[in-house]
């Protein structure tokens, strides 16, 4: 495995600049080793440390940094779509920690992967291709089970563009993993959680087990947060994900098949006919009874 300090030698320019969808502000990060904070359109999007692709400062990303790490043996590539990139954080995360992977990453906005790519070393990242794409369109032009690990973090502003969230999403998400394979998205949600368990409706039409991970306050009502879905036609490995879960810098509650089906019991899933033409959704994520 090579040396956690790259041997890439990046060059990021501080300050904003502009994007196809705004700007994106590269922030050095003050302790003085190496990290970047991207915030996109003004939200924090990533955390990038190119000479240390272990260093994960969100907590969303720790989590599925270890969704990714039970996901097949230790060390074995794998083959990964990103929809979302921004600085390509988890790119560079599974590079490092499973050499030889091969990894797509769909980011709609070309200028956004243009800098990303200069700024982080990214075109010396062996397996590494970004494709200024849309996710959904990138995902439609995949083969058949073709993927080990699709992972959804994509926003736009701080909600998940709605055609990345409906029934015929997740059936194309289906289509592209192996039977073994596993879909991580990352919801920001509020309180009640609304957004999460639509998503979870919709995953659950397609995958046999369907997970969540958050923060246990955040399933209480108390706090908007992210909330990870998780989703696979096999059992996911629940046992070795909660032990490295329950071993991170902050704690996070693993949700499992069974509570989630209690959790969105009466919640409709959004379809593609409940987005207009705007790209946005047409009903609230209420439940039904």
């Amino acid at each position: 495995m090579p040396s956690r300090r790259s041997q890439r030698h990046p060059a990021p320019i501080p300050g904003k600049h502009a994007t196809d969808t705004g700007t994106v502000e590269l922030v050095a990060d003050e302790d003085g080793k190496g990290g970047w904070l991207v915030l996109v359109n003004g939200v924090a999007s990533s955390y990038v440390d190119p000479g240390d692709p272990t260093r994960l400062e969100f907590e969303y990303v720790q989590w599925t940094a270890r969704v990714l790490d039970v996901a097949a043996p230790e060390g074995e590539p794998m083959s990964a779509v990103h929809i979302g990139g921004a600085g390509c954080t988890l790119p560079l995360y599974l590079a490092f920690t499973r050499p030889g992977s091969r990894q797509l990453v769909l980011e709609v906005d070309a200028a956004l992967a243009t800098l990303a790519r200069q700024a982080f070393g990214l075109r010396g990242v062996r397996g590494l291709r970004i494709k200024a794409a849309d996710g959904r369109a990138g995902i439609a032009e995949l083969p058949d089970r073709s993927v080990d690990v699709v992972v959804r973090d994509a926003f736009d502003g701080s909600a998940v563009p709605a055609h990345l969230t409906t029934v015929e999403y997740h059936r194309e998400v289906g289509r592209v993993l192996r039977p073994d394979g596993i879909y991580v998205a990352n919801v920001a949600d509020n309180a009640q959680v609304r957004e999460s368990r639509a998503e979870a409706v919709a995953a659950r039409s397609v995958f046999a087990d369907v997970a969540m991970i958050a923060e246990p306050a955040q399933f209480r009502g108390r706090r908007f947060g992210n909330v990870l879905l998780v989703a696979s036609q096999s059992p996911l490995p629940e046992d070795v994900l909660i032990r490295r879960l329950a071993g991170g810098a902050v704690r996070a509650r693993y949700v499992d098949a069974g509570r989630v089906k209690e959790l969105v019991a009466g919640v409709r899933a959004r379809a593609d006919a409940d987005i207009d033409a705007g790209g946005s959704a047409t009903f609230e994520n209420q439940r039904t009874e």
